[in-house]
């Protein structure tokens, strides 16, 4: 929570609770087990004392009410120290995605009122494939209480099935071979349900980027004597680990041929068949820079596919508000708007090479892969970063340690999302441009 006064946060300023969700009995362990011992008591029991201030069963808004709730419910007293006790963990939660937090201006009034938005703790499986949640959970408890925590989340497999290796088949009924509509649109029911919903839209997830590749694909590429060939023949009618291979052909460049190869080789499935994607990922970075060293003429075919590709894809908008400047190695190829549309929906691959008028040096491209891989920066985040690297003044910006500290910093700074990074780069402007006019203004001073 960014306060730059604490007379802009008291008990006397109104705030309201959004929550599009309930709790469930795991979400609540989550919070317990989890979230506890890196938020701390106090911060817990705001969590809770926001989530019930909307009626249980229900989702939505609660009603406006005074601060001083907060702070009686809370035991907190109400002055400078009780203020900064209620910022501090609301901070907390911010920090860990369990809150977001709004301040919201009145026409025509000075005073302001808080929104506090409450989101739902992340599934056990969520919370610990996210990295630096889970090195923070590892500092407060150690890392052999973060195995054990992972244990009492999870019922293991029984024992007859974990002892085979079986072949998945999906046989579940679509919508439409059950169901018969009476119309496909029914544009009064539509308006209707706008007008009285009393709550904001979900946000519409974008579809992922998609090489367009099938399983049969893959199948009929794939060696039969394979040790693999059975974990393959899993994929069928597995959409979820089919997108996540697409995805990952796309910002390659890989082929069904390409991808093939890729899942024929060694630790790419664990010894239950399991798709290992950060191993997946680091052969497929592999075979890209192998690829443009040695089949330029392949690599230009494999560019045209993707640009057809691409152009059925869909792609998600930029405001002008969060607009970045074209920088000066781009100037005259593409305007503001088709600039920053390519930051926000091109692949950091991709993106990158357009800063270069031939190939990109060897050790930028590892150091970018290294931030995706192991930082797991958002594609449009890294975008950012290039841009930050490349495409503003002053050279010393190019070497691995300033790269390296500002992926740091964005990664510390829960930078992941587009808008987010273009805040954090026009921040760190500011800072640059208040910097160098201090050390202008230092001899006149003397």
């Amino acid at each position: 929570m960014r306060i730059d006064s604490r007379l802009q946060f008291t008990e006397h300023h109104r705030f309201c609770v959004y929550r599009s969700f309930s709790l469930s009995p795991l979400d609540q362990r989550m919070l317990t087990l989890i979230y506890q011992p890196m938020t701390g008591a106090a911060a817990a029991s705001l969590y809770q004392f926001l989530y019930y201030q909307v009626a249980e069963g229900y989702s939505g808004y609660s009603s406006l009410d005074s601060q001083r709730k907060l702070f009686l419910g809370l035991g907190l007293d109400m002055n400078d120290a009780g203020r900064r006790e209620l910022a501090a963990c609301a901070s907390v939660l911010e920090a860990l995605g369990l809150l977001t937090t709004c301040r919201l201006f009145l026409p025509g009034q000075e005073d302001v009122m808080y929104e506090y938005e409450l989101t739902a703790p992340l599934s056990p499986a969520e919370f610990f494939q996210n990295q630096h949640l889970s090195m923070l959970l590892r500092d407060k408890v150690g890392k052999y209480g973060v195995v054990s925590l992972q244990e009492s989340l999870f019922q293991r497999e029984p024992d007859e099935l974990a002892q085979h290796e079986l072949v998945k088949e999906n046989i579940s009924m679509p919508f439409y071979e059950l169901f018969r509509l009476n119309a496909a649109v029914d544009l009064e029911l539509e308006q209707a349900l706008e007008e009285t919903s009393p709550v904001r839209k979900a946000p519409v997830q974008p579809e992922q980027p998609s090489a367009g590749i099938q399983y049969g694909d893959l199948i009929y590429r794939f060696p039969r004597g394979s040790a693999n060939r059975p974990y393959v023949e899993r994929l069928r009618g597995d959409q979820d680990r089919m997108a996540q291979l697409n995805y990952v052909a796309y910002k390659y460049g890989l082929g069904a041929a390409d991808l093939s190869r890729l899942l024929d080789e060694e630790d790419v499935f664990d010894g239950r068949g399991e798709l290992q994607l950060d191993d997946l990922q680091l052969k497929a970075a592999q075979m890209y820079r192998q690829d443009r060293k040695r089949e330029s003429d392949r690599a230009r075919q494999t560019s045209r596919m993707q640009e057809e590709t691409e152009a059925e894809q869909p792609e998600h908008g930029v405001l002008a508000e969060h607009y970045l400047p074209v920088p000066s190695q781009l100037s005259g190829r593409c305007d503001i708007q088709q600039y920053n549309m390519l930051m926000r929906n091109e692949p950091h691959t991709r993106f990158l090479r357009r800063f270069f008028p031939g190939a990109v040096p060897d050790w930028i491209e590892r150091q970018f892969e290294r931030i995706d891989l192991h930082y797991k920066l958002p594609g449009p985040v890294i975008n950012v970063l290039v841009h930050y690297v490349f495409g503003m003044k002053g050279s010393s910006r190019v070497t691995k340690t300033f790269i390296e500290a500002v992926a740091s910093n964005m990664l510390v700074q829960q930078v992941d999302e587009f808008e987010k990074a273009v805040g954090y780069v026009r921040e760190q402007i500011e800072v640059e441009r208040s910097r160098e006019a201090q050390q202008a203004g230092a001899p006149g001073r003397g």
